[in-house]
């Protein structure tokens, strides 16, 4: 499974940069199983706002870059919603009235559990893993009718799957210099995911890439794509450009990210802190943890997974 996330520019922009072609490139060479976007894929959420035919014409430039190609590739593209694409925010209830619109004909070919939050929420099943999507663009708690929705998918189907995994846009705890308070931040959730045997937490919005652990759930922050890489927290460079890759088919599963410009590069693990430490929260790195998470070694473009040939 590939991951890819924060691909947008500058408010309202139709421009993409160079790495998100690259990256695109690069994921059809590997040909995944299935590519998961954790949010912001156009340049929404700009003041004063931007109107129907602007936030269409960027939906329109995105699916040329992106969803057009993996389709034509036959690699389903399973989203969730991020602040600059479909926010929750009253404000921009517009442009989360449009991103329904664009992914309404879109869907992935998986095999849904509950379509019925669909673009939004959903939970659906790729091999014998289990992938729960949550619509989480606002700092703060998921509504407790949400949880209660992920509560019962996880209860009705998460001991029926090898593997669950759960992804949103805001992460669960923070990651990156400048966003420290926009995080889900929600010990009832996190206690959620440990109680419910999660393998694995797929991020983005933090323009960051970290394998971090936390009660057992490997928690993966995504590297932007787009404009805007941010330091993690105890670091003092900036993330690279990126896209990261899971294997499940291993045992335990691998998780490796490639960076720009060629998507050819493992980010190295060793580079990364040891540790991401926030007043909220500690996160270990995954390698260091002793989680089933390995790190994945193989150059992007090795052979595809067995699923694939």
């Amino acid at each position: 499974v590939a991951v890819i996330s924060d691909l947008n520019g500058s408010y309202g922009s139709t421009h993409y940069e160079t790495s998100v072609d690259a990256a695109i490139d690069r994921i059809l060479a590997v040909r995944p199983d299935l590519v998961i976007s954790t949010g912001d894929m156009v340049a929404g959420q700009r003041r004063p706002h931007l109107t129907r035919p602007e936030v269409e014409r960027m939906w329109e430039v995105f699916h040329e870059h992106v969803s057009e190609r993996l389709a034509g590739a036959g690699i389903p593209l399973a989203v969730t919603p991020g602040n600059h694409d479909g926010s929750a925010y009253d404000s921009f209830r517009l442009e989360r009235t449009i991103y329904a619109e664009q992914w309404a004909g879109r869907r992935p070919n998986v095999q849904f559990l509950d379509e019925s939050g669909y673009p939004f929420r959903y939970a659906f099943v790729a091999g014998d893993v289990l992938f729960i999507a949550l619509d989480a663009t606002t700092v703060g708690h998921l509504p407790a009718e949400q949880m209660d929705w992920v509560r019962a998918v996880l209860e009705r189907h998460g001991r029926a799957y090898r593997r669950r995994v759960v992804f949103s846009h805001l992460p669960l705890w923070p990651f990156a210099h400048g966003r420290e308070r926009e995080d889900i931040g929600d010990p009832a959730l996190q206690a959620l995911l440990e109680e419910a045997n999660v393998d694995l937490y797929l991020s983005g919005h933090h323009h960051a890439f970290y394998p971090g652990s936390k009660g057992g759930v490997a928690m993966v922050s995504q590297s932007c794509l787009g404009a805007g890489p941010r330091r993690l927290l105890g670091a003092t460079q900036r993330s690279p450009k990126g896209f990261t890759l899971v294997d499940f088919a291993q045992n335990p599963l691998r998780i490796g990210a490639y960076r720009a410009p060629d998507f050819e590069t493992p980010i190295d693990w060793n580079a990364l802190p040891q540790r991401v430490r926030s007043t909220s929260a500690e996160l270990l790195r995954a390698d260091l943890a002793g989680t089933a998470i390995a790190i994945r070694r193989r150059d992007a473009a090795a052979e595809p997974p067995a699923g694939r040939q």
